[in-house]
């Protein structure tokens, strides 16, 4: 037992030992830091006090130590567009299925898939002979009734001369007269199964019920079509003009019927795949119900579609241009820190030698743009790269500055609606220390 305390003891010196050797090298090395931070040549009360500062050059205030390169960009006032961004799916602005209204062989199709059509154009025939043989019937039923029709006028023009002189009883007068108001009912009769009969023959040629383009074919020449098939002749869509169908949450419908009433409400659709603007159109309407379940709204907007690259059915990025803030305060969204009491940035000062932390109160923000509301005035200078070893006060050399940027849509801030006179004017600039 006394054995085992002895290599106890042991063990603990030599830890000690080691110990106190490291930190004996770590104080040398950090002497010889120092030693290496002193101007040759200076005396000896000068060292010990570049010694003995090393650690208060960094604090705040300080204006020691060598200039650090910057980039800066000036504060520049300019309109920024609100924008909502929300995911629609392209419709077609009216889509119809061409099917068969009467029952027949189909004896030619006259398209082609993919064809752009206009309305009435003919897109298919059926066989039109049973159809043709129906009217020529009614035809010659109207014409047998005109020809009994004509002999019982002539028949009661006789009965009514006779029966001046007594030569025909009142009765066979009147029936007469039955029969003429009889034969004239069967001609408008006769007139009707003609009119039926033609637009009977008349739905032999399939037409085109809009202007649109056609799809795929869904059924050959020599089938059998019957009247109301499910499946229909073809697709015909119209893709000029388009429409995009989206949803926003519903608190923001209050926004956008203020946007309506004020006019127009543009929208912009972004494909999902390339990312460019692909089309420019406006607000159509919203929907008339929330829908319960997800507590969006429907929107629908159109859109020319000229060139023809919106297509239905596939999904796009809308963004809706609710308002504009004209004549606002921006700088580059990099030039903005963050800090415990809130966004700062180092502006640059007048002697362009040193940078000053100023405190700003931020309106909407994008991803390349902040809207300054309080704390710069246009023109002033913010840093935009090497911001991370600034402190107040801190000497900078300016390596580059950066242009104005350009005005961008911006989305809407979370809160509120923003407003182009009180939010969005810039206030007065902090006063330099």
């Amino acid at each position: 037992m006394p054995r085992r305390f002895v290599l106890i003891a042991l063990a603990l010196l030599g830890l000690s030992g080691a110990g106190y050797g490291g930190w004996r090298l770590l104080q040398q090395r950090n002497a010889g830091a120092e030693a290496a931070a002193v101007v040759p040549g200076a005396p000896a009360a000068g060292r010990g006090a570049v010694a003995g500062g090393g650690a208060r050059r960094g604090a705040p205030g300080g204006g020691a130590g060598p200039a650090v390169p910057v980039t800066v960009a000036a504060a520049a006032r300019q309109d920024v567009p609100i924008m909502l961004d929300a995911l629609g799916t392209v419709q077609a602005s009216a889509s119809v299925t061409v099917r068969a209204q009467v029952d027949g062989q189909l004896l030619e199709v006259l398209f082609r898939e993919g064809q752009e059509v206009r309305q009435g154009e003919v897109l298919a025939r059926i066989d039109p002979r049973i159809y043709q043989a129906a009217l020529d019937q009614a035809l010659a039923k109207k014409a047998q009734d005109e020809a009994q029709l004509e002999n019982a006028r002539l028949d009661l023009e006789r009965y009514t001369r006779l029966a001046r002189n007594d030569g025909v009883s009142r009765q066979q007068q009147d029936t007469q007269r039955a029969l003429v108001a009889q034969l004239e009912a069967q001609i408008v009769a006769a007139r009707a199964a003609i009119d039926h009969a033609r637009t009977q023959l008349s739905f032999t040629e399939i037409r085109s019920p809009i202007d649109g383009r056609v799809g795929i074919r869904l059924v050959d020449p020599g089938n059998l079509v019957r009247a109301g098939d499910a499946t229909g002749i073809v697709n015909v869509a119209r893709l000029r003009p388009i429409n995009v169908v989206f949803t926003l949450p519903q608190q923001e419908i209050g926004r956008v019927l203020e946007a309506m009433d004020r006019g127009p409400v543009r929208v912009a659709a972004r494909m999902q795949a390339g990312g460019g603007t692909v089309a420019e159109g406006v607000l159509l309407t919203l929907d008339n119900q929330v829908d319960p379940a997800t507590g969006t709204i429907r929107l629908k907007a159109e859109f020319p579609n000229e060139d023809g690259r919106l297509w239905p059915g596939t999904f796009v990025s809308v963004r809706l241009r609710l308002d504009t803030l004209d004549g606002v305060t921006t700088v580059p969204l990099v030039a903005v820190q963050r800090g415990p009491d809130g966004p700062y940035a180092f502006v640059l000062r007048p002697d362009g030698a040193s940078v000053e932390q100023r405190p700003l109160a931020l309106g909407v923000q994008t991803e390349q743009i902040a809207v300054v509301r309080r704390g710069l005035r246009p023109g002033e200078r913010v840093v935009t790269s090497g911001a991370l070893r600034l402190h107040d006060g801190a000497r900078v050399s300016v390596a580059a500055e950066d242009p104005p940027h350009p005005g961008e849509e911006a989305p809407p801030p979370r809160r509120g609606r923003p407003r182009q006179a009180a939010d969005a004017a810039p206030l007065p600039a902090a006063p330099s220390p």
